[in-house]
């Protein structure tokens, strides 16, 4: 059970559960498939497995910067030596050829190959050359995390449309400011391990600068959707308080709110992404 646990951890299970989710509204939101069929369900287990398989490639490259950290080296699988280096690796390979199976046998070459670019980017590109080289790290990286509704869109119509594209942008303006608030509490511990996060190249007064900015984007990216009748008025009122919420909490950190403060804001960063896309399939089978 341990070890079983130990694997599990490897995909970063919130985080991938929070990406398939996204991808579960993307689905919902397209209308084609019902929500009772194979194919529906299928589709969303590739969409976790590809999450699942960056995540695990990502801990596999970082085992050795992650036994340095403070937030990381007791909580982690391979620092913990609960797994070695290559079951970690056969394990983040078998997870990325099952997702590719997955993808192409329910959803479409398409979607399979997105899958493939999202593992190859998150993996490779932004573990080993953008998160150790760059403060840009979090911004560029941040477009993996935000494909899981167009990954399910493309999966289904094997074409795009305005809708997974304005949940892509609400994703991806929000993770900025999510990580950053975090990166803010840890910055010690990113400097020590040589990461350029935005708090140690830049300071922590631009990093509270450029979280309130990226802040203000969600506002009118969450209403949008309501606006072009996408969603109806429980997902309208849910994208106004909560993103006027995080508005007000980003502006509390720009006027130097304490660092205790940063890590509440990340956590309710991601009570905000949570409860827009729960609004968004609430009101799509409810109201809509």
């Amino acid at each position: 059970m341990k070890k079983l646990n130990a694997y599990i951890s490897l995909t970063k299970p919130r985080i991938t559960v929070l990406f398939a989710f996204t991808a579960i509204v993307g689905l919902v939101s397209e209308g084609s498939l019902s929500a009772s069929s194979l194919r529906f369900w299928m589709i969303i287990m590739g969409v976790f497995c590809v999450g699942g398989a960056a995540n695990a490639f990502n801990q596999y490259f970082e085992r050795e910067i992650d036994a340095r950290m403070e937030r990381t080296a007791t909580k982690r699988s391979l620092p913990l030596g609960i797994l070695t280096p290559f079951e970690a690796l056969l394990f983040s390979v078998v997870l990325s050829v099952l997702s590719i199976i997955l993808l192409y046998s329910f959803g479409n070459v398409w979607t399979a190959l997105i899958g493939v670019g999202l593992i190859l980017f998150y993996s490779f590109f932004y573990t080993l050359y953008l998160k150790p080289t760059t403060p840009h790290n979090i911004v560029i990286g941040g477009v993996a995390g935000a494909l899981g509704p167009v990954l399910a869109w493309v999966g289904v119509t094997a074409g795009l449309s305005l809708e997974p594209i304005l949940m892509f942008l609400i994703i991806f303006f929000w993770s900025p400011p999510h990580f950053w608030a975090l990166a803010l509490y840890y910055k010690d511990d990113y400097a020590k391990v040589g990461f350029p996060m935005l708090p140690v190249v830049k300071g922590e007064s631009v990093t509270r600068k450029q979280i309130f900015i990226y802040s203000l984007t969600l506002l009118p990216l969450s209403l949008s959707l309501y606006f072009l009748g996408t969603f109806g008025w429980l997902y309208g009122c849910l994208a106004l308080v909560s993103s006027l919420g995080f508005i007000y909490g980003a502006w509390a950190i720009y006027k130097n709110a304490s660092l205790a403060y940063c890590k509440k804001y990340f956590a309710y960063s991601i009570f905000y992404i949570a409860i827009l896309f729960i609004g968004m399939l609430v009101d799509k089978l409810l109201i809509s």
